[in-house]
Parts: structure tokens; sequence; C-alpha cells
């Protein structure tokens, strides 16, 4: 009943096009924007920001770009984890190599440098596709662990070979507590979201869907496939290289290239297929599951195991953690592709026609 578009007109092309038509949900999204930046800093600890929150916005964003180029453009990647690696070590060099470059500028240039390679990896899109393009792609990530851990410039030559960054600012206000961090985070992800969200709703986001839907008829219509796979492409690794750069510079502080594995491409994978392919709300949902899930696990296993008086190892707890997410992938293949976003999709239609069902 409180939830209807009844008597909720539209008088302009402007007030048509919102990207929330129920008023109800601008609010909704109004107050969970307001509460993020206000209540969740007079509620949660130290280790809920380290160890839940501040990955969960990184993670968010890097699957929101590799939503981007799987979900919406239907280009399958498995270099995110090297495009990630691409924005931090080059934000890294562009922040120690020019004197006084701003932070936020050079977590940008990441991205930039990120948009170059995602470009030059993404050609091959052009002429393959499905798991030919995903071992393409696959070739970005080994080519660049390569590179990053063997070419001195990108680690300033550290022997060690790791990099570290300290003492972040930005216009003169200090990023070291991780209420600080989490601030910082969630500035980004809120500005990246809604552009993003405008840019899917945009002619360029509906030439990725009509590419990922069926390219040879989106050419016979019009739509260039060069410009629509590579603009994919380029702005995936745009936001997926800031990400990579806030997950070195604001989550771990010092990394080495080990910290964007193949694993991380996988795990950003796994984000968009359990959240929803092809959903902004679902890169949200499978960031949230992928991060708090194993956390759940760590707590939940080893208790139950003392209730039935048996112990439960940590190796078992980290199998168990890979035997659910595969369990997961294939149910949500198989059952409801489109993942959690689905589900919640569903369960607000409902909510919409309560109480009288039809």
């Amino acid at each position: 009943m409180f939830y209807r578009e009844n008597g909720q007109f539209k008088t302009t092309y402007r007030k048509d096009q919102q990207i929330f038509a129920i008023a109800q949900d601008r609010w909704a999204i109004l107050a969970l924007v307001a509460f993020a930046f206000i209540g969740v800093p007079m509620l949660v600890d130290e280790y809920m920001y380290r160890a839940i929150l501040i990955p969960f916005l990184i993670l968010s964003l890097a699957a929101l770009g590799v939503n981007i180029l799987v979900g919406y453009c239907g280009q399958i990647s498995l270099g995110s984890g090297a495009f990630m690696a691409v924005g931090a070590y080059m934000a890294y060099n562009t922040y120690i190599r020019i004197d006084g470059m701003p932070l936020i500028l050079a977590l940008l240039s990441g991205g930039f440098f990120a948009t170059l390679v995602g470009i030059f990896f993404g050609v091959p899109s052009l002429r393959v596709k499905g798991l030919y393009l995903a071992v393409a792609t696959l070739a970005a990530q080994f080519f660049c662990d390569w590179a990053f851990l063997r070419v001195g410039w990108f680690t300033n030559n550290n022997a060690s070979g790791s990099v570290s960054v300290s003492n972040l600012n930005v216009f003169g206000l200090g990023i070291d507590t991780p209420l600080e961090k989490y601030l910082f985070c969630l500035s980004f992800l809120v500005v990246f979201g809604l552009l993003a969200k405008n840019l899917v709703r945009s002619a360029i986001g509906r030439e990725w869907m009509a590419i990922r839907d069926m390219d040879v008829a989106a050419a016979v219509i019009g739509i260039r496939p060069v410009y629509a796979k590579l603009s994919a492409f380029a702005v995936s690794s745009f936001i997926v290289g800031v990400a990579g750069a806030l997950w070195g510079f604001v989550h771990l502080g010092s990394w080495e290239p080990a910290a964007f594995s193949i694993d991380r491409s996988f795990q950003l994978l796994f984000m968009v297929i359990i959240g929803g392919m092809g959903s902004i709300m679902g890169s949200f949902f499978g960031a949230a599951f992928i991060v708090i899930l194993p956390i759940f696990l760590n707590q939940f296993l080893p208790a139950l195991g003392a209730v039935f008086g048996v112990e439960i190892s940590t190796a078992t707890v980290s199998h168990t953690e890979y035997m659910i997410f595969g369990a997961l992938i294939v149910w949500f293949l198989i059952v409801e592709p489109h993942g959690l976003a689905k589900l919640w999709s569903v369960a607000k239609q409902k909510l919409r026609l309560w109480p009288f069902p039809h």
C-alpha cells in the first residue's frame, strides 16, 4: 500500500527519465547513503572498518567495473586482477615520481593507465568471443604478474619487490584512521556508482546491451561493434584500475604482485555472477556476499563443531568456503542467472502488489 507508483505523475521528460521512478526508492537510497556517511561511523568499531566495510566498498567498485564489461556488454574477462594491479602500481609511480601529486589525481591516473592496458587486451574481442576471449584476457593477468615482479621500475627498484605508501592526505586532511579511510572509499563508490548507473542508461549503455544480446543484429541496425566493445573495456578497466589503486593505497598500504593474482580476477567474476550480471545493484550484493561469507564461516563452523564435539580446523573452513562458492555459482547459473539482484527485484515487485497480490 505504501510502495506504489499510483498517483506519482510525470509532467516532464526529465522526471520521466529519473533513475528511480518511484519516490519511495529515491528516499530510501538517500536515507541509505546518509546512514552510510553519518550512522555507520557512530555504530561500528575498528575491526568492522578494516575487515568488512573498507574491503566491501573497494571490491564493490571493482565489481561495478567488471559488471559493465561482463554483465552489460557480454565480454568475458579473466584479467580484472591485472587491471587492478596496473591501477595500483601506476598510481604509486605517479604519486612518488611527481612532486606534489594530489592523492585523488594519482588514483585517477592509475585508472587512466589501466584503461590503456584494458583497451590493448580488449582488441581481441573484435575477432573472438567466449572462451577464446577469456583466454586472451587471461594473458593480461600473466603478463602483468610477470612485469610487476620482474621490472624494477614499477616498484621503484625496491629489492623486496613490494611497495608501500603512507601519510595520505586530501586537501590537507589526513587519511590515516579507519574512519577516514572508510569515508574516503565511500565517497569514491558513491560518485562512481552514480556515474555508472547513468552511463548504462545512456546511448552507449544501450549499445553495450545490444552487443551483449546479439552483436550481429546490433551491427545491422547501425551499432559499431568496435566502438561499443572497446569503450566497454575502457570504462570497465578505468573503474577497476581506480579500485585497484584504492585497494593498494587505502586498504593494504603495502603490497606486492600477489595481492592482485588470478584469484582476485576469479573473485571479482564470482561477485558479478552471484550478485547479478547486468545490474548495478548486483555488484554491491555480490561484493557483500563475498566479503561477509568467509568471516561468517570462520565464526560459525568452529562454533557448530564445538556443539557436536568436533574440532574444525582453519583448512576445513577454507575448503568449505570454496565448496560453498562453487555450489552457489552453479546454482545461480542454473536457477537464477541474474543472481541476487533478480531476487531483490522480485521481492520489490511483490512489495508493490502487497497487500493485494495477483
